[in-house]
């Protein structure tokens, strides 16, 4: 069904907490400090609130392993009590950082002090699907495997969400809005920001703004919003932002016009609270084709994804999974023996939707397109993973890559460095040359893998005790080759607090000023998860 939206871009949000306005100007005229007299305040409102330590503390660290602290923790139930909190830290100035699974790599769950809102409460309302219009709407304080199990559900198997991030059994849905979260399908289709329809967002001073997808428009780089008694002009970020799989800083746009969806998502929470959203799905196939191929080189890997954009013309979506295990790999996988039969190949998975054919026709189909990229090519160095006990040893052998190199890391006394970046795909195999030779001469032990229909792979150095120098020069080496290639140091991981620096070297301190333009304009206080891509 075809749904008629107004475009606009003069916002209009709505106080939804008026009949509380007197008692939290009351409260912020005599607020001296008291994180006790704070708690007992919130608690007023029947909001769970605790100033214990013991409570707090497990909210000081996600999963970055980054140092936090905050007096106080708070978890609404709802988005009027959400929109208390938030007026209440706007009117006082009390740092608020929103934490949702902690599953972040990059500090943007870290607190920097004052007030840890945790959205583990907001549960409801209830998920509702739309089979008509292929959508869900669902509150954000619930894990994303859930979600997805119970559109499953519901759908009769017939619709999906198709976002999988590796995380997604412990992060929040809020929590993949906030940072653009994506998966392992190649292409747009895979990071969250395609498939966001709605959201319901309270902004920092606790007015709600409900937005449909083409609803709310900026013009000329500017919105029109509503906002403390006055119409005041929200400047949207100009700068020019790679057009590939991208969590690098706020949606920005050269021609300033950017749909209000776009520029929340990925904006880590320092725009406001997501409380609930749609999001759109689609139809799940009855089964998957699950290969590994064995390669015997990285620039054969890259002819094949060559080919396969070619041959998907230039949509690489059509498949949902196109991984690489390239470099040294092999050294940190379990099960090595059962995917690989010489120990100098590189190896790549692939997921292949079936939606009609049978699983026999589907792999004599790709055994023709295997064999038209190489005609050379040994049919035994495929596994299909189909069966339960070869897909269990892929899985394991999959997820001990990364486990097993942060071991290594700890028993030597070293600091783990895993990067992020990605270049479009021209500059791709040149990136690759380049890292690998500046890797070889620093003499830093280090393995390669990730998301290779993306372009997308990860360096994982595992540098000595003595090597930090050296590791820390390596990775700023790749973040600048990243830049100066046309491609961005985070695909996937955010900014946070952790690679602000990064953000300010890829795009420039103008861009540093836009955001921080944005920010000011309607959080001049700079309260409301402070720390997050500026300072």
């Amino acid at each position: 069904m075809d749904i008629i939206i107004k475009q606009s871009s003069n916002i209009k949000p709505k106080n939804i907490i008026s009949e509380h306005h007197k008692s939290i100007i009351d409260f912020s005229k005599t607020w001296k400090g008291d994180y006790e007299e704070l708690n007992s305040f919130l608690k007023s409102f029947s909001i769970a609130a605790s100033a214990d330590i013991d409570i707090i503390k497990p909210y000081f660290r996600d999963w970055s392993n980054m140092d936090g602290y905050a007096d106080l923790l708070v978890r609404p139930k709802n988005k009027f009590e959400c929109a208390i909190i938030l007026k209440t830290c706007y009117n006082c100035n009390i740092l608020l950082t929103i934490s949702a699974g902690k599953t972040n790599l990059t500090g943007s769950a870290t607190p920097r002090g004052g007030i840890i809102l945790s959205t583990s409460l907001l549960t409801e309302p209830d998920i509702e699907l739309d089979l008509e219009n292929k959508d869900a709407s669902a509150p954000t304080g619930i894990p994303l495997e859930d979600f997805r199990n119970r559109v499953l559900e519901i759908s009769d198997q017939k619709l999906y969400y198709p976002v999988d991030p590796t995380s997604r059994n412990d992060a929040y849905v809020g929590g993949t809005l906030s940072c653009n979260a994506s998966g392992f399908i190649p292409g747009q289709k895979g990071a969250t920001r395609y498939w966001v329809k709605e959201l319901e967002f309270l902004l920092p001073n606790g007015d709600l703004v409900h937005i449909k997808r083409g609803q709310y428009i900026s013009e000329n780089g500017i919105f029109s919003l509503d906002y403390e008694g006055k119409t005041i002009s929200l400047p949207v970020p100009t700068y020019n932002r790679p057009k590939i799989k991208n969590a690098s800083g706020i949606f920005s746009d050269e021609n300033g016009i950017v749909d209000l969806i776009d520029l929340i998502i990925g904006s880590e929470g320092i725009l406001g609270i997501i409380t609930s959203c749609k999001l759109g799905l689609t139809d799940y196939p009855k089964e998957n084709l699950e290969l590994f191929l064995s390669l015997s080189s990285e620039s054969d890997a890259i002819d094949f994804y060559e080919f396969l954009y070619d041959y998907f013309d230039h949509d690489m979506s059509k498949i949902t999974a196109l991984e690489y295990f390239g470099y040294n790999s092999q050294n940190y996988m379990n099960h090595k023996e059962f995917l690989f039969s010489n120990e100098n190949d590189v190896g790549i998975y692939l997921q292949i939707p079936i939606f009609s054919n049978s699983l026999d026709s589907k792999i004599d189909e790709w055994i023709k397109i295997l064999q038209s990229f190489n005609s050379k090519l040994d049919l035994d160095s495929v596994v299909v993973l189909n069966d339960p006990e070869s897909w269990k040893k892929f899985f394991e052998a999959r997820h001990s890559l990364p486990d097993n190199a942060l071991t290594k890391t700890h028993r030597i006394g070293g600091v783990s460095i895993i990067t992020d970046t990605i270049v479009p795909n021209y500059n791709f195999r040149i990136y690759l040359e380049k890292v690998h030779k500046n890797l070889r001469r620093s003499k830093i032990e280090y393995l390669l893998f990730g998301h290779l229909g993306d372009c997308h792979l990860h360096f994982h150095l595992i540098p000595k005790k003595n090597q930090e120098k050296e590791s820390l020069e390596a990775y700023d080496y790749m973040i600048d080759l990243s830049s100066k290639l046309g491609g961005v140091y985070s695909a996937e991981h955010g900014t946070g607090k952790r690679k602000r620096n990064d953000f300010k070297k890829c795009y420039g301190e103008e861009a540093v000023t836009m955001i921080k333009n944005l920010k000011t304009t309607i959080d001049p206080n700079n309260f409301l998860n402070k720390g997050n891509l500026i300072g």
